[in-house]
């Protein structure tokens, strides 16, 4: 014959205990999972945004306001306010003719976190992000 067991006072709270630090747990990896999700989508659009800036440099390496603008744009969709919180650094070895590099880097020094505790865990509630992108110059020709 079996006898029912009856839990003694000292163990009533234990499964609580026990779902409140499962739980904490797993919404930080659900934090983290978001976050990083968050980060590689904007990373993502950073790189084609350069590459836009890029190929658009190759054909005219000397206009780096258009460049910068066309950069900026791209991101308007992604980055709240591209104007302002992202910078495009424009880079020409050698002349600005055909056969040489011109390189396209973009920063976004404050890509903002959106859960607080994860912030909290990485010391700061902001990531940099930045992207590079390299491309050859196809004209003008050299003099």
């Amino acid at each position: 014959m079996w006898k029912k067991r009856i839990p003694s006072r000292t163990e009533c709270g234990q499964s609580l205990v026990e779902l409140a630090l499962t739980i904490t747990m797993l919404m930080i990896l659900l934090a983290g999972t978001v976050d990083l999700g968050r980060a590689f989508f904007t990373y993502m659009a950073m790189r084609d945004a350069a590459q836009e800036g890029a190929s658009y440099g190759s054909l005219h390496p000397s206009e780096n306001n258009q460049i910068i603008q066309r950069v900026k744009d791209n991101l308007s969709r992604v980055v709240p306010d591209p104007v302002n919180d992202v910078d495009v650094v424009i880079t020409i070895t050698g002349a600005g003719c055909l056969g040489n590099m011109i390189s396209i880097d973009v920063n976004y020094d404050e890509f903002p976190l959106t859960m607080p505790f994860l912030g909290w865990i990485l010391g700061a509630q902001d990531l940099a992000i930045h992207a590079t992108i390299n491309d050859t110059i196809l004209r003008p020709t050299c003099p």
